[in-house]
């Protein structure tokens, strides 16, 4: 175990699985008191006792990121445990698969609140008790926030939402002088079960093309790990990143060079 994230303590949401987990995981070696949060708690805590299992801390918590009141809790809880908050990773989020036309305004909606409303909610929160001690704020955007995707409607216009508040945001923290930085953070496509889950959902005719076309476009010629983008995430963590705020890090074995 290093120590890049030492004395620093961190939150995850949806941290119980995918790049949330990985990221958590990450941290911990690093040094950081790791708090994951995630709808699941038992996801949560299953990551927690993995992280303990390594020499790490870590503690989990339920949480929706969608409810407005659970953020005040969860960072009152924080305080109260460590006394601080260093670094939040806004990374809970959902795919829906469908395109312009034969998405629902319910799925629309979903899509938004846990995509977009979440980062909003957290980042307000974090800025909240970040602003006197310092601290960073990851905000997990895409690929799908810069380029398009005709089955994703609703997932682009969330993601690029997260990327320009993100911005945003980062502007606002400069102004006020609080030490806080704010990025995002853009993957490409990578090996989860959310992803594994949008190709699947595909028709049935399209399935096998479509993951071929991914691979294709891919210059590295793979997806991604978790392990990557989590790596990323622990640099806007650190110090190492001190002079970037409102930056957008994408990871995406060179799929935007399109």
């Amino acid at each position: 175990m290093s120590a890049r994230l030492e004395s620093k303590v961190a939150l995850v949401t949806g941290g119980g699985a995918g790049i949330g987990e990985a990221t958590a995981k990450r941290f911990a070696e690093e040094g950081a008191i790791v708090f994951v949060s995630d709808i699941n708690f038992d996801a949560a805590s299953a990551v927690v006792e993995a992280i303990a299992s390594s020499g790490g801390q870590g503690h989990a918590l339920a949480q929706d990121v969608t409810d407005e009141a659970r953020w005040d809790e969860v960072t009152a809880e924080i305080l109260d445990r460590c006394g601080a908050l260093h670094i939040l990773v806004n990374n809970a989020g959902i795919a829906l698969t469908d395109n312009v036309e034969e998405t629902s305004l319910a799925d629309w909606r979903t899509t938004q609140a846990v995509n977009g409303e979440s980062v909003f909610l957290g980042t307000r929160a974090a800025i909240k008790v970040m602003q006197a001690s310092g601290g960073s704020i990851i905000n997990i955007s895409s690929i799908e926030g810069i380029v398009g995707e005709p089955s994703a409607p609703a997932y682009n216009y969330s993601k690029g939402g997260v990327r320009i508040f993100t911005k945003s945001a980062a502007l606002h923290c400069a102004a006020q002088g609080y030490p806080v930085r704010v990025n995002s953070v853009h993957p490409g496509f990578i090996l989860t079960a959310m992803v594994e889950q949008g190709i699947a959902a595909l028709p049935d005719g399209v399935r096998e093309e479509a993951h071929q076309r991914i691979i294709h476009e891919i210059p590295l010629g793979a997806m991604g790990s978790p392990e990557d983008i989590a790596n990323g995430c622990l640099f806007l963590a650190s110090d190492e990143s001190r002079y970037m705020t409102g930056s957008e890090l994408v990871i995406d074995g060179g799929f935007t060079c399109h």
